[in-house]
């Protein structure tokens, strides 16, 4: 096989320790130089001398984990780092250690066996840092919202069956008085509700009577209404710090916005996952496949098994996903409605939400790549508005009758005229 990296080494990184190996390529037997360090950044950085030392200036690495990052952190400057997919570097079980396992990696990493993960530059890598525990604080909200309502379903109170939002005004004035009050008022609680919910005012007290809550029951949804205003505020402020932390990235965030479905918030996560150099992937295509929405290809002796999507791209998945919901549902453009529903005829409603996922991280991709808002080829023609439907169908009429005309076709006089 042909050797890619003449000089090159593997390391195999451990959370105290790492294992690195050089292999220099002279002649046709390779020779091998192997080292242990320790993973504090004094020891790092005598690592990255010695590579520097022996002319190395490529080196694999498998992510395990977050401990390759200080390493990556270090190298980054002066030296070209491969991370790599644990599942194409791993070692045949069996007779297998540190050594021999840094030594496989690099062996692997000459011959160009070892694909690289995309790795974002420094300031979309925290970026993503930010938007990733705000998406573990909205998960813990919503956490908290379901663990209040059920508090109160436990006690026989039913008012979430009878309003659409627990935590709207109306709901809200009722649950603060049924938890700091000894007793319960109807007439009381009726003059708590607001708009339309006044017309409910018969099911809400019968959704209330009767309801049994002790003290500290009530101590207990106070506690979780505490923490879920605490993990408001911690959301709000966090977004503010976003805010400022984006602010290189305006150009890109309000070109994504044009997108159907993409807020503002869906725009930042996806820069913060792919960033906005889209040189990092080959094609759109690749992009597909890293972020988890390409269904796999299991093909053997003839017979196709399973093709379902990986579990890649854990964070951008989903947002592509809830996007693409508020994309069909969206009254102001039918373009990805329309689409939606041809799909799902066929494939299912499932199938076809990651298919509109990965048209609009499809676009993102040339978006990013050459800066035009959005405007697909086939826009029109699926999402076409009513008047040049109108202009479209008359030129195509127009043609038409042109066409037998010329043909010696007798036609009506009104179309005759209009041609």
């Amino acid at each position: 096989m042909k050797v890619v990296y003449p000089i090159c080494c593997g390391v195999d990184v451990h959370k105290t320790f790492l294992v690195a190996t050089i292999i220099a390529t002279q002649g046709i037997v390779p020779s091998y130089k192997k080292k242990r360090f320790s993973t504090f950044n004094n020891s790092i950085l005598a690592f990255k001398q010695w590579l520097l030392d022996n002319n190395c200036l490529d080196v694999c690495m498998e992510s395990t984990g977050k401990y390759y990052v200080p390493i990556y952190n270090l190298l980054e400057d002066s030296i070209r780092v491969t991370v790599a997919n644990p599942k194409w570097v791993a070692a045949v079980k069996g007779n297998k250690d540190d050594v021999k396992d840094s030594k496989w990696i690099g062996d692997l990493f000459r011959l160009g066996l070892v694909p690289g993960s995309f790795i974002p530059s420094k300031c979309v890598r925290i970026l993503r840092e930010y938007t990733r525990y705000r998406f573990k604080l909205v998960s813990c909200k919503s956490s908290e919202k379901n663990r209040f309502q059920n508090a109160f379903t436990v006690c026989n109170v039913a008012l979430d069956a009878v309003v659409s939002d627990m935590f709207g005004k109306s709901a809200s004035s009722i649950t603060d008085y049924l938890v700091n009050s000894d007793t319960f008022d109807p007439e009381h609680c009726i003059s708590l509700l607001q708009r339309s919910l006044k017309k409910k005012a018969d099911a809400v007290i019968e959704s209330i009577e009767g309801f049994q809550m002790t003290e500290e029951q009530k101590e207990r949804i106070r506690f979780v209404r505490k923490h879920l205003d605490f993990v408001d505020k911690l959301i709000a402020d966090l977004d503010q710090t976003i805010t400022g932390m984006v602010e290189p990235f305006e150009s890109a965030i309000s070109l994504l916005c044009t997108i159907p479905g993409v807020d503002r918030t869906s725009a930042i996560t996806i820069i913060s996952e792919i960033g906005t150099d889209m040189s990092q992937f080959s094609s759109s295509k690749r992009l597909c496949c890293w972020a988890g929405l390409t269904p796999g290809n299991n093909q053997s002796a003839g017979k196709k098994k399973s093709v379902r999507i990986t579990r890649a791209g854990v964070y951008l998945k989903p947002a592509l996903v809830q996007a693409a919901h508020a994309a069909v549902k969206s009254k102001t453009s039918a373009y990805y409605r329309i689409k939606y529903e041809r799909i799902a005829k066929r494939r299912g409603k499932k199938r076809a939400i990651i298919a509109i996922a990965r048209m609009m991280l499809t676009a993102a991709y040339h978006m990013l790549q050459t800066g035009e808002v959005f405007n697909p080829c086939d826009f029109y023609q699926v999402d076409m508005p009513q008047e040049l439907r109108n202009k479209q169908k008359e030129k195509a009429l127009k043609q038409a009758a042109r066409l037998l005309i010329a043909h010696g076709v007798v036609l009506p006089e009104h179309i005759a005229f209009s041609a």
